[in-house]
């Protein structure tokens, strides 16, 4: 491992939070590294400077999964385990049940497809384990205690250290949690991994407060509002920005209408009242939710990502908060 980053993860690794994922034992920064460009739109370079940047800033989670950049993103982080920093020194997160073939999206999550994909990613990974292991998504074809038995037994051969769940809603959890509990022995589900920000709040109405009944960790997908609270948006659309490419444009168009837009202006505002950035202040403003465990970032430069990173030390004034929460309560 370059000398820099072995220093550099040395003198900063207690500069980050930790924090406990749910009522598990595992442990990770809280703010989580997120690659679901990687290998496309984030290439090798930019990726090798955004995880020398995370991991010199106490950063300890990085999140991928199976169907990221059709494995791209899992080849990229397994190039760069080793290099950059030792993979016993990061929380490995990925995810199996979502795959392409061309430009069709294909979601499987029986237990024989769940496994393969595990292996596959070990494979891409470079890795005999990953540290967090997580179903992508809940299908209604396959029977869940199915989609469970494979989690019990990636856990039992050692092939993950811990399991979860994602996007799921508040039922399902409960439903999953609950099958998982009730028999001794099986591999219990620590996280879940769901889309919150201030632009979207509907976590609130009932997964957190299953999540919070049962104890599980919260990991935010697309905390900054697919990059909308970042403010980028307010004129116009960037021609290096996500909605101007033909992966992701539809994937933010969501929030670009006009209760999104008085949602920003009042992040806009509070930034300028506090001399932070947009982004600063959204991400704070998820990351000290509670039950959140750790938002998961996903920047497309190493320079983005480290306005992320400053945040760290970072609290909003609680009339601030309140005022977001007001600006942006319609959603839940």
């Amino acid at each position: 491992m370059p000398e820099h980053a072995t220093l550099g993860w040395a003198d900063t690794l207690s500069v980050m939070q930790q924090r406990y994922v749910g009522a598990s034992g595992l442990q990770v920064s809280r703010l989580a590294l997120g690659s679901m460009t990687w290998g496309k739109d984030t290439d090798e370079h930019e990726a090798r400077d955004q995880l020398t940047a995370y991991v010199e800033a106490g950063g300890t989670m990085i999140d991928t999964a199976a169907g990221y950049t059709d494995g791209r993103s899992e080849e990229l982080i397994g190039s760069l385990l080793g290099d950059v920093v030792r993979r016993d020194e990061v929380v490995l997160a990925t995810k199996a049940g979502i795959s392409r073939r061309g430009n069709e999206r294909i979601t499987d999550t029986s237990r024989g497809a769940l496994l393969r994909g595990l292996d596959t990613s070990l494979k891409r990974l470079r890795t005999d384990h990953v540290d967090l292991w997580q179903v992508h998504i809940w299908t209604d074809v396959v029977p869940l205690e199915e989609t469970l038995g494979a989690l019990d037994h990636a856990v039992a051969s050692g092939r993950a250290s811990y399991v979860g769940i994602s996007n799921y809603n508040g039922w399902q959890t409960a439903r999953a949690v609950t099958l998982q509990e009730a028999v001794p022995g099986r591999a219990r589900i620590a996280s879940t991994q769901v889309e919150y920000s201030l632009v979207n709040r509907r976590i609130e109405r009932e997964v957190l407060p299953a999540v919070e009944a049962l104890g599980l960790g919260v990991f935010p997908w697309s905390p900054l509002g697919r990059g909308v609270l970042t403010g980028k948006y307010r004129t116009g659309t960037p021609s290096d920005s996500r909605a101007a490419s033909p992966v992701f444009a539809g994937f933010v168009e969501a929030y670009l209408d006009d209760r999104s837009r008085g949602i920003v202006e009042a992040v806009v505002r509070a930034a300028d009242g506090l001399g932070w950035s947009p982004l600063e202040v959204a991400l704070v403003w998820v990351r000290d939710s509670p039950g959140v465990t750790a938002p998961i970032v996903g920047a497309r430069t190493a320079t983005q990502l480290k306005v992320a990173l400053d945040a760290e030390a970072k609290t909003l004034p609680p009339e601030i908060r309140a005022a977001l929460d007001d600006v942006s309560g319609s959603a839940v």
